[in-house]
């Protein structure tokens, strides 16, 4: 079968830049190693004039010229009318979008399947920018035409399900994000109870919640780390972080690691403690995914697709995101509990085995592609 993959694609596999290319790098590697594939990843880069093509195996990547500076633009302007053309002249059995790239394709006459990673006008309400209200809506019309437009949609969370009901006559099909075989691998090595987020630093991630909260546990006696890996785009609200940070009894106990890399994420899980995200809206996050399968236990928010991925009492638990006070008290749990950490550890990651290790995803997804294609039946979950 012949596979066209449109999605967000790290130029350097081993570092991925947010989830959807972590998603896709892991479905790739692991959809690669099927039999009877012929595997096409077709991506954009900004700043390259001219398509180029590149073969790795089994694995032909396509990296095309971005059309416009923003993504809405890109998204329903030249960028789209692109993208399709060059998808027609590739001639796939079958398209499978991600993200952005699943309205871009919309109308496109081939085999489609589109997994739906977020919602992007939900993300813009709380994302603290400039005149959010208005680019959610924008985003939101552009968003529901194109899910309704779709033949096949891949829902990650049983929240996406939820969401696009009455707005698409799309075949739902319910599949986890895959996550890299290298995670259920990890030598656990918990140093001093340690707290680890990796999420990029913004509103919408709530870090400020988080960094409170664990002042509480620092004002209660507790020896406890935080240590935070994620980017700072938003200005005005790092300065409040920082500033926040400055409290000498914080500034000792909280690290600021910055993007890094997935090879460094993977130390940062193996000493991990417990692993928190205490985000405003997510859908299926790759950190929580991630550190399940490392044997992380887990304290997430109790809404939007986190309840879907965290069995309360069992993996982890979840906290209302803004109450600073349960969020403490939830992780104080744990920091007081090392059996507790660790059953609820072990817990996540068989939990992880059976959703999210890329063999079982890649599987799953195979399915969805011979129903696109009029070449399989539906089984349960499907």
């Amino acid at each position: 079968m012949r596979i066209a993959i449109a999605t967000a694609y790290p130029t350097d596999p081993a570092s991925p830049d947010g989830g959807v290319e972590a998603v896709s790098v892991n479905l790739v590697g692991a959809l690669a190693r099927l039999e009877g594939v012929d595997l096409h990843v077709v991506t954009t880069d900004a700043g390259r004039r001219e398509p180029a093509v590149f073969s790795d195996g089994p694995v032909t990547m396509h990296r095309l010229p971005r059309h416009g500076w923003r993504t809405l633009t890109g998204a329903v302007g030249a960028g789209r009318w692109h993208l399709k053309h060059y998808l027609r002249m590739l001639a796939p059995d079958v398209v499978h979008a991600h993200d952005i790239y699943g309205l871009m394709v919309k109308g496109l006459a081939v085999p489609r399947v589109f997994t739906v990673h977020g919602f992007i006008h939900a993300d813009t309400a709380v994302s603290g920018t400039p005149a959010a209200w208005l680019r959610s809506h924008l985003w939101r019309r552009v968003e529901v035409a194109g899910w309704a437009d779709q033949p096949h949609i891949i829902a990650i969370s049983p929240y996406v399900r939820r969401r696009l009901t009455g707005l698409t006559l799309a075949r739902i099909h319910d599949i986890d994000n895959p996550v890299g075989e290298a995670y259920f691998d990890i030598p656990r090595r918990e140093q001093p109870v340690t707290i680890l987020s990796t999420a990029v630093i913004s509103p919408r991630k709530n870090t400020l919640a988080l960094i409170e909260a664990f002042a509480l546990l620092v004002e209660r006696g507790h020896d406890v780390r935080l240590r935070l890996a994620g980017s700072s785009r938003w200005e005005d609200y790092f300065r409040r972080v920082t500033h926040r940070l400055a409290d000498p009894r914080l500034a000792r106990r909280v690290d600021l690691l910055g993007t890094i890399p997935a090879e460094h994420i993977r130390r940062e899980l193996a000493a991990a403690s417990i692993y928190a995200l205490t985000s405003l809206e997510e859908n299926a996050p790759m950190g929580i995914a991630e550190a399940m399968a490392a044997g992380v236990p887990v304290v997430a928010s109790n809404r939007c697709g986190m309840p879907y991925m965290v069995r309360e009492g069992e993996s982890g638990y979840l906290v209302d995101p803004t109450d600073v006070r349960d969020i403490a008290r939830r992780l104080e749990l744990l920091v007081t509990r090392p059996d507790r950490r660790e059953a609820m550890g072990a817990r996540g990651r068989r939990i992880a085995l059976e959703r999210f290790h890329p063999a079982v995803v890649a599987q799953r997804t195979m399915e969805v592609y011979r129903l696109a294609v009029g070449q399989g039946v539906v089984h349960a979950g499907v």
